[in-house]
């Protein structure tokens, strides 16, 4: 009896060696990052796609069992970061929480929202609601958990207690940590959304996609999170592999500019299509800004101020903090043409931000932002507003 339960304690029923180990431990814990992103993130908290019930109660069992996370909870979460991001009232924004405390306490901060009934019941409407969600799933939470550490003893014996924590570690690390953390600090940005997010990388693989943040928090409704042609997204690919066999279907993908010959004059179609493209668009601007400063460099500018301006040049003015406004005022002062731009795009961003006008009001400023960019003298002006004419 002695003999059988100490050859269990060092190998479990399996008797596996370490890589069938470590193979089942990469495999579940993918599981559980595709769990999170396909079911809970795109399907549930944004409803992006739509997912067959066997699929989805698939992915709700496999999170209760690797997770313990409530459904309704990790929505309203979520929705509540995404409605308040970068506020005090945002849950795990390290803007103002701090880098720090969202890396190494973003497990901490998950529960302490999860226990405020106020948001659970405000932003976690549409979450399922269903008898065995009552009575198993939300009641008994720890209780998951407990059975997958059942389940990794008894395959590997001892080194499934190991087994077991790891993976009760990897959304607490990688999501709450990685995503909420350093997507919100670190990283390249496509485009200029009002918060601080950044793509990590542009291969989404460790994290199911979520490395695509920039891009997610643009487009939020989006079940595809990769928008350029080199960036790639695995929960996409989860998710194309569902619809072709018909156990999904999405709702939302990422709009694609469509470009016609320039129109001479802005009319209502044309205000609508700059309206629709407005990020495709500020991502350009962006990239104008930084040719602009770097062309300032070459014509004997102050190098020193220009690098400094090179990170925040491309974000929008109310979202940076009193330190870059006045780095970008300094810019705009000593190089004049940079200033132009500056002020030309804070112009160009009342078109879609000023909801008080009418859109004959909108249409007529439209038009004379394309008169004053055409007749600059600043090549980058003509050429953004050469594209902005062309949107179809």
């Amino acid at each position: 009896m002695l003999d059988a339960l100490l050859n269990w304690a060092a190998h479990g029923l399996s008797h596996a060696g370490v890589w069938p180990v470590v193979v089942y431990l990469l495999l579940t814990t993918h599981v559980t990052i595709v769990g999170v992103t396909v079911y809970l993130h795109r399907a549930q908290a944004h409803r992006a796609l739509e997912l067959h019930p066997a699929v989805a109660h698939l992915f709700r069992f496999w999170l209760w069992l690797s997770t313990g996370m409530v459904t309704r909870e990790w929505v309203a979460i979520h929705r509540k970061h995404h409605a308040r991001c970068e506020t005090d009232d945002d849950p795990h924004s390290p803007v103002t929480k701090g880098l720090r405390t969202v890396l190494g306490r973003g497990a901490e901060l998950y529960r302490a929202e999860a226990r405020n009934a106020q948001t659970v019941a405000k932003f976690g409407q549409g979450a399922p609601d269903d008898w065995i969600e009552r009575k198993l799933y939300s009641r008994y939470t720890w209780q998951g958990v407990g059975v997958l550490l059942l389940v990794d003893l008894a395959l590997f014996g001892a080194i499934g207690a190991t087994v077991w924590a790891v993976q009760m570690l990897w959304i607490p690390v990688w999501a709450a940590g990685v995503v909420n953390g350093l997507g919100h600090a670190w990283g390249y940005r496509n485009f200029a959304s009002r918060d601080n997010s950044h793509n990590l990388v542009p291969w989404g693989l460790l994290i199911g996609g979520e490395e695509l943040h920039n891009n997610h928090h643009t487009y939020p409704t989006s079940a595809k999170l990769s928008v350029k042609w080199w960036e790639f997204d695995v929960g996409w690919m989860y998710i194309s592999a569902l619809r072709a066999l018909g156990l999904a279907r999405t709702h939302r993908l990422p709009p694609k500019a469509r470009l016609g010959a320039p129109r001479a004059q802005v009319d209502l179609a044309l205000l609508q299509a700059v309206i629709a493209n407005r990020y495709d668009l500020m991502a350009r601007y962006g990239r104008a800004l930084r040719r602009a400063l770097r062309s300032e460099a070459r014509a004997g500018g102050s190098p020193a101020l220009l690098r400094a301006a090179r990170g925040v040049i491309g974000r929008e003015r109310d979202g940076l903090d009193a330190g870059a406004e006045a780095l970008l005022d300094e810019v705009a002062t000593r190089h004049p043409p940079v200033g132009q731009l500056l002020r030309m795009r804070e112009d160009l961003r009342t078109v879609w931000e000023h909801s008080s006008a009418s859109a004959e009001q909108l249409r007529q400023h439209l038009q004379d932002w394309c008169q004053r960019a055409e007749h600059s003298g600043i090549a980058a002006l003509r050429e953004l507003s050469l594209r902005l004419r062309s949107y179809a």
